[in-house]
């Protein structure tokens, strides 16, 4: 996994920031149930994933602020 770059994000849409927020998501499922029966062997990829998960929201927020949403 590697760090999503914040400028790239900004010029998403609303909409593909949130499909790939969900994708994001749905990722840290998986890996948390492999993590949970000992399959997990790049437990940074976690961490990595929890911090674009927190990037992509910031932004998202950011969006909506400055639509007045």
């Amino acid at each position: 996994m590697r760090p999503l770059k914040p400028d790239q994000l900004r010029r998403m849409s609303l909409a593909e920031l949130q499909k790939e927020l969900d994708n994001l998501r749905n990722e840290q499922y998986r890996l948390r149930v492999q993590q949970t029966i000992g399959q997990l062997k790049d437990t940074d990829s976690m961490r990595q994933l929890k911090r674009n998960i927190a990037r992509i929201t910031t932004i998202i927020n950011e969006k909506r602020r400055e639509a007045g949403v």
